[in-house]
């Protein structure tokens, strides 16, 4: 794991508590190679080169979830409570893991979430107990950790909700905890690409790019060995509209 960030760090502008897997595992460098940039250390990856209908094709059809880092979102990105401080926030993520145990990961597969491609639990594998607690842990982190969270301003809650239709519940959500996927409404998923929603003209992606792009996710992430959720991992973005990096990593159980 990399090093922790001593507690004396300046405040971030926001932080997120994901899934990560190691950069040096088998997911964790499928990961980082699929996206070409490896959070943990900064650094770009050669992308592979896919049988997409255009050259380049994947470095743009991965430009936002390259910014986030390679993960799977527990809690999503919040700006700290004033008054508080990063050691507070390692403190509380401490106290969280060392309630939890490390576990086994469903198998995981690529799958169309709405408008982008993400590495999900097989869905034929629901039964596996990974499942349940991947599930438990970002409810947990959802509503254990939310009190460090600044809440919402009225334009932030505006322009989220231009972003996207939200039902009444998760509107409800997205008051309450800051992020309308919680709870019954989590789905836990590595982003693969970025929204292909048609764009105002309604033009969409073509169906033989999205095939193309989900092939290429099935060949590159096929034979993985089964991976673990061993840590909490904190992710910072340092300023608005940074890449997000690699903070901490808070073993489970510990």
């Amino acid at each position: 794991m990399p090093p922790t960030i001593p507690p004396s760090e300046p405040s971030a502008h926001r932080y997120a508590i994901y899934f990560a897997p190691p950069p040096d595992s088998p997911l964790g460098r499928a990961g980082a190679h699929w996206l070409g940039r490896c959070a943990a250390t900064g650094q770009a990856r050669p992308q592979p080169a896919l049988p997409l209908p255009a050259p380049g094709a994947l470095h743009h059809l991965t430009r936002d979830p390259r910014r986030y880092g390679w993960h799977a979102t527990l809690k999503a990105p919040f700006t700290l409570a004033e008054g508080l401080a990063p050691s507070d926030l390692r403190r509380a993520v401490q106290a969280l893991a060392a309630t939890r145990q490390p576990f086994e990961l469903p198998p995981l597969a690529p799958h169309w979430l709405g408008h982008f491609l993400a590495l999900v639990p097989d869905p034929a594998q629901q039964a596996h107990p990974g499942c349940a607690a991947l599930n438990a842990l970002a409810a947990a982190c959802t509503t254990e950790l939310h009190p460090l969270a600044q809440p919402l301003s009225d334009a932030e809650l505006a322009r989220r909700r231009q972003k996207s239709t939200l039902s009444p519940a998760q509107d409800q959500y997205l008051q309450r905890w800051g992020y309308p996927h919680v709870l019954d409404r989590y789905r836990f998923h590595l982003t693969l690409s970025d929204s292909l929603a048609p764009n105002p003209e309604g033009r969409g992606a073509p169906a033989a790019l999205r095939q193309a792009l989900t092939q290429a996710a099935q060949a590159h992430f096929a034979d993985l060995p089964a991976g673990r959720c061993t840590h909490l991992v904190v992710f910072a973005e340092p300023a608005p509209g940074a890449d997000f990096q690699w903070f901490d990593a808070v073993e489970l159980g510990r």
